[in-house]
């Protein structure tokens, strides 16, 4: 991804943070994360991420994604016998965000994906998260999400996040973000 981008993008997050009342320091407004995971088509794939906190104990941050934008499948594995990976709550503050997790799939799920990343998606547990809805993915658990039409901001608190170690069923991602 272009620096510049990267650079409209924050501002847009910026916007819609603000938009929904949440308010930001200069610097995680200058830290926001563009995270368009190695694709190049951050429209439908991608996430802005605000960290606030993440130590040894636990995480909090602000998940925005943009109108229909997804967070690709992946799971947090094991990082060590005593560490089960990263248990995760995602509280909806904005918009709103529809889950999927493993289990029985919905018949007509609401996200809507373009064809050539189906394939990578796997589980289809449909969970629709309003604003004041949350829900708690166990370590190691397949999941991804989609915005709906109006965009979407999470809050995200869950235990050490080591997004290096994030195991995605696409193995054309590239988590970390790789500005030109």
């Amino acid at each position: 991804m272009k620096l510049a981008e990267a650079k409209k993008l924050r501002t847009k997050a910026r916007m819609l943070l603000s938009k929904s009342g949440i308010i930001l320091t200069k610097s995680e407004k200058e830290n926001l994360e563009i995270a368009d995971f190695g694709l190049n088509d951050i429209a439908n794939v991608g996430l802005e991420l605000v960290v606030y906190e993440n130590n040894d104990r636990y995480c909090a941050k602000e998940l925005v994604l943009f109108p229909r934008q997804f967070c690709p499948e992946h799971r947090h594995p094991p990082l060590s016998s005593t560490n089960p990976g990263k248990r995760e709550t995602f509280r909806c503050r904005f918009g709103k965000v529809y889950l999927y997790v493993e289990g029985p799939a919905a018949k007509k799920p609401k996200a809507k994906i373009p064809s050539k990343y189906k394939p990578y998606l796997t589980v289809w547990n449909e969970i629709e998260l309003n604003p004041g809805d949350q829900y708690t993915i166990p370590p190691n658990t397949l999941h991804w999400f989609q915005a709906s039409d109006t965009g979407a901001i999470v809050s995200e608190f869950s235990s050490q996040s080591v997004d290096e170690k994030d195991i995605f069923t696409d193995p054309h991602i590239q988590r970390i973000p790789v500005y030109e």
